[in-house]
């Protein structure tokens, strides 16, 4: 009798504790990727929109990683979160498990990377860039500028200081023009925030005409604490109709033409960017202006000086008159 109890009760209950044991084991072991898979190159995970369960177990193994599909199913359905599973790329990375690998598709925790567009440069930087970034969806080949802002959301805008420069997270495989999409919008946010900001006495009449400026400062500052003095020194020109005769804007009117010597031949030959010929703003950006040179642009510093030279240290020499100007070229530009 007492084996028969044994076989009836005791048993069934040692193997199920068995089944749930060997379950626990198998949902905490790391799953088994392919052999050229490392930290640096995980496996990626495609989930299309629109996927079962059933077709996201199967995704796993087609994927590379040795896991029956069947029994990766069975335990999304068996959490009860088989049908939260969200859409995306993910990717599997040594030392995943099966219960992690749910959590993680659960919570959409998709595969990201990241886009750096640094202060100073131009659009034609930008675009290469963007174009050379391996995890990016190209979808602006063929494109030219105008075509690509058309594409963004920006028609007839000049693409030229559109673009906030920063670090921008995006999901693996994104497009390229999002990517853009979201700088030249983080560029319209931040410009107005400056724009709100503007000082009473600024001679800037829009927040184009500060962009404008603030691609020049931008250009022309070596040393953050010069950033507002610099500004300073073009307001004061913009107020009084003076020429603000600055290189930047000559060079940027020469495009792939300059060659790294600027000459007085340029300096004296008229186009729509030579600021010693022609005076005001020119008609765009020069460059992308970080958000301080945004706010020196419409907060330019107090200040007499309607000069400045560079010192060759990265800081510039401020001055109120002419004669103290040419005094501090023959100091620190003619050698």
């Amino acid at each position: 009798m007492k084996r028969l109890l044994f076989l009836l009760f005791w048993l069934p209950l040692l193997a199920l504790g068995l089944v749930v044991g060997a379950g626990w084991w198998w949902l905490h072991q790391p799953l088994v990727l392919p052999a050229d898979a490392s930290a640096q190159a995980p496996v990626e995970l495609n989930i299309p929109p629109g996927s079962t369960a059933r077709d996201v177990a199967q995704a796993v193994s087609n994927a590379g990683v040795a896991v029956p599909p069947s029994l990766l199913y069975a335990w999304f359905r068996a959490s009860g979160q088989g049908r939260s599973i969200k859409a995306g790329v993910y990717e599997i990375k040594p030392g995943a498990t099966p219960s992690s690998l749910l959590s993680q598709l659960v919570r959409g925790e998709q595969a990201l990377r990241s886009l750096t567009l640094l202060e100073g440069w131009n659009v034609r930087e930008v675009l290469a860039t963007v174009r050379a970034s391996p995890d990016l969806n190209q979808d602006l080949e063929g494109l030219d500028p105008a075509e690509i802002m058309a594409r963004i959301g920006y028609a007839g805008r000049h693409p030229e200081g559109r673009f906030f420069p920063d670090t921008y997270r995006m999901v693996k495989h994104a497009t390229a023009s999002s990517v853009l999409r979201q700088a030249a919008q983080a560029m319209d946010q931040r410009l107005a925030q400056a724009w709100a900001q503007r000082a009473p006495s600024s001679p800037l009449r829009t927040p184009e005409e500060a962009l404008i400026l603030a691609s020049i400062v931008e250009k022309e500052t070596g040393t953050e604490s010069d950033r507002g003095l610099v500004a300073g020194v073009f307001s004061n020109r913009l107020r009084i109709g003076m020429r603000l005769q600055t290189d930047p804007t000559v060079i940027y009117g020469l495009g792939e033409r300059f060659d790294g010597n600027l000459r007085r031949v340029h300096l004296e030959t008229d186009n729509p960017y030579n600021t010693y010929t022609r005076a005001g703003l020119p008609p765009t950006p020069i460059a992308m202006p970080g958000w301080n040179s945004l706010l020196a642009a419409v907060q330019p510093a107090a200040t007499p000086a309607m000069y400045f030279v560079a010192r060759g240290d990265g800081s510039s020499q401020f001055s109120s008159t002419l004669d103290e100007h040419n005094a501090a070229v023959r100091r620190y530009q003619i050698k």
